[in-house]
């Protein structure tokens, strides 16, 4: 690890306000796969992070709005662990500056996108978890997601429904969404999708078919909205 990623992992530190009993997960969290030369990456930690952050938002979207119906709830909580928020999360936190990269790609971090910065938060929040239990992991949630949590008094529209509802309203019928590769190991699934309405087509790429559907939805209305 450079001088520069030190620097930045002591202040990310700073930043969780825990002390990791072993060390070592955090330096696997922050280990990119591209930076893991003869070393694990931190896929399986993304793995475990993804759904330690959805319990703990899921727990406290039930405490904050307790009149919430499902459906909102379930909304409030697609929105709240989506890329697009956790992007600027993992930004704020300095991740990209803290996590082991080739030299070649150091700049990744100016010019990543949302799903390097979702994972690295995942990542992150896996650690925490098997460091020091859901009450480490919640802390940081709570901390890092207040301003989310409060920022809309009504439950977000998630992005398919979005596009669907953009298209009904058009009388153009449902998208279509089609599978058109699953690739990579079991433990890190690549999927790629693509969705078409109108003659007009997007594709995107997610861990999940359903987050690669959102990614194609994502395309499609940036694309394609008028």
């Amino acid at each position: 690890m450079s001088s520069g990623q030190a620097a930045a992992a002591e202040r990310l530190l700073r930043r969780l306000d825990h002390a990791f009993q072993n060390p070592a997960l955090l330096e696997l969290a922050l280990t990119h796969r591209s930076g893991a030369v003869g070393l694990r990456s931190n896929e399986r930690l993304e793995f475990l992070g993804d759904r330690v952050l959805a319990l703990c938002i899921a727990e406290w979207l039930g405490e904050r709005f307790p009149l919430e119906s499902e459906g909102g709830l379930g909304k409030r909580l697609s929105s709240l662990v989506s890329r697009d928020a956790l992007a600027p999360i993992a930004e704020a936190m300095g991740l990209a500056d803290a996590i082991r990269l080739p030299p070649t790609q150091r700049d990744i971090g100016q010019g990543a996108g949302p799903k390097f910065f979702a994972d690295a938060v995942e990542a992150l929040l896996g650690a925490l978890y098997l460091d020091g239990g859901l009450p480490a992991a919640r802390a940081v949630i709570r901390r890092e997601w207040a301003g989310l949590i409060e920022a809309d008094v009504a439950p977000p529209v998630p992005v398919k429904s979005q596009l669907q509802e953009l298209l009904l309203g058009q009388g153009a019928g449902l998208p279509e969404y089609t599978l058109l590769s699953a690739e990579g190991p079991a433990h890190a699934p690549d999927f790629l999708m693509r969705v078409t309405s109108r003659g007009l087509s997007a594709e995107g790429r997610g861990s999940t078919r359903r987050s690669a559907e959102t990614a194609a939805a994502e395309a499609w209305l940036a694309a394609h909205r008028a």
